[in-house]
């Protein structure tokens, strides 16, 4: 189930997690893929770590085996910003053990033959490359 919303935050994602686990039958598997539009709209990477983080107590309360799937904040943000804000999905990967891709991106991002016009989301051919990185972290769980 693709539980995203375009242009949300980590903010809400404990009250979305439970009521997708309302769906039955629940879900077995959470790829924890947020956090892109905190980096973007410059909000602190403690408040996005505390989000995850809760989210990925809330999964492993539920017996749910999670995928962090990293992001990274634009360059443009600044050195300190960016290393702070790509340091969070490190320390919540070695925090919890989970399965970790370091960039949901990588291969992607700024590539503009697989990005939309924005520049920022993945075309279908780039959306491709997300699919590959995404089933090579979670294979061995499925």
């Amino acid at each position: 189930v693709n539980a995203g919303i375009s242009g949300s935050t980590t903010a809400g994602i404990v009250s979305r997690l439970k009521w997708q686990m309302r769906v039955k039958p629940a879900p077995r598997v959470l790829i924890l893929a947020l956090g892109g539009n905190d980096g973007l709209r410059g909000l602190d990477p403690e408040q996005s770590y505390t989000n995850l983080k809760k989210a990925i107590e809330f999964a492993t309360a539920k017996k749910l085996k999670v995928v962090l799937a990293g992001m990274y904040a634009p360059p443009n943000m600044g050195k300190k910003y960016t290393e702070s804000f790509r340091n969070t999905y490190t320390k919540l990967a070695k925090e919890f053990a989970v399965k970790f891709i370091p960039f949901l991106l990588e291969g992607v991002a700024a590539d503009p033959k697989l990005n939309l016009a924005d520049g920022i989301h993945p075309n279908p051919s780039g959306r491709k490359v997300v699919a590959k990185t995404v089933y090579s972290a979670l294979k061995d769980i499925l």
